[in-house]
């Protein structure tokens, strides 16, 4: 088969051990990424079986259009990005698996992580080091011991979060529907009284929700003007949760102090993106979930549903 890998921004599929389970096949590894449905068409005209990673590229009708020789999708994860009855009538089999009720760790740690660095301005402290000045006096760092975490979401991955937050010494407190809610009060968690009080009295808010059409812009300018001077903004979700614009004007007008973020709008993001010219912001290239053992477990089971398919015999098939 003539198989296509979208979207390996670090070349890295290749060096996977799984990798030499499909190398019989005529295997192409595209390394950028394109939203060009011309030049998409073009790269992909013989293209038998496609592997994507994640989300990262959209499946429409007039893609698949173009595409007489697709038989086979293969991918780990949700498929909102694939239009999937497009597939069925061009008689494109689409195989995709999740694993119900793990957690993404790896999604959760960078989450730390990008508290950790914005808090203590590690990234500041660095290039402030590395120009040659000990210890930087635009400003100083805050302390995690003792101050508020909300979590905006409290799911596997938001309750992992709370967690972390626990074992810091901070005080969370949670949002969201009343069931998570009741699940967050069960681990031992405060629920807030309400979304605004939420988001006044919180410290760091971490942000856990699906983006659904009942979440976009769920994060409004409003409720971003009632945090503290102080407080930090995480998102390593999606970056449709927060109001399009709100976040970039809300950090200008100094509530909320801060932003972390992992996730764009656009991605790649553009470098005219107005959060990247923000001192204010520490920002990471969607980069979640992209851990080496993660992403080859994750590509395991995609060479096992390609070879599935060859067999006759597809695995997770959705169509």
């Amino acid at each position: 088969m003539r198989i296509a890998i979208l979207d390996d921004y670090q070349d890295v599929v290749r060096t996977f051990a799984g990798f030499q389970r499909i190398a019989h096949h005529d295997v192409t590894v595209w390394n950028d990424h394109t939203d060009d449905i011309d030049l998409l068409a073009s790269r992909l005209a013989d293209t038998e079986a496609l592997l994507l990673i994640r989300e990262r590229t959209a499946i429409t009708a007039p893609l698949l259009e173009r595409l007489p020789r697709l038989r086979l999708i293969s991918q780990f994860g949700s498929v909102p990005h694939i239009d999937l009855d497009a597939c069925t009538r061009q008689g494109v089999r689409v195989c995709a698996r999740t694993v119900p009720g793990q957690p993404s760790y790896a999604t959760a740690e960078l989450t730390w992580g990008l508290i950790l660095a914005a808090l203590r301005r590690i990234p500041q402290e660095m290039a402030a080091l590395k120009a040659g000045n000990w210890q930087s006096r635009d400003a100083m760092g805050q302390l995690l011991w003792g101050r508020t975490l909300g979590v905006y979401g409290y799911g596997r991955i938001g309750a992992v979060v709370a967690g972390y937050g626990r074992a810091f010494g901070m005080k969370v407190q949670v949002w969201g529907r009343a069931s998570t809610l009741a699940r967050a009060i069960a681990d031992g968690h405060e629920a807030a009284a309400g979304e605004e009080e939420f988001f006044a009295m919180s410290d760091v808010i971490s942000l856990h929700l699906p983006l659904v059409p009942a979440t976009r812009g769920i994060v409004t300018a409003g409720l971003l003007a009632t945090m503290k001077p102080s407080a930090l903004i995480v998102n390593t979700s999606r970056a449709g949760l927060i109001e399009a614009g709100a976040l970039a004007s809300a950090l200008r007008n100094g509530r909320p102090g801060m932003a972390a973020t992992d996730v764009f709008e656009d991605e790649p993001v553009p470098g005219s993106d107005p959060l990247l010219a923000l001192p204010n912001v520490v920002a990471t290239p969607h980069i979640g979930y992209v851990e080496r053992s993660g992403l080859e477990r994750m590509f395991e089971l995609m060479f096992e549903q390609v070879l599935g398919f060859e067999r006759g015999q597809p695995i997770n098939a959705l169509n």
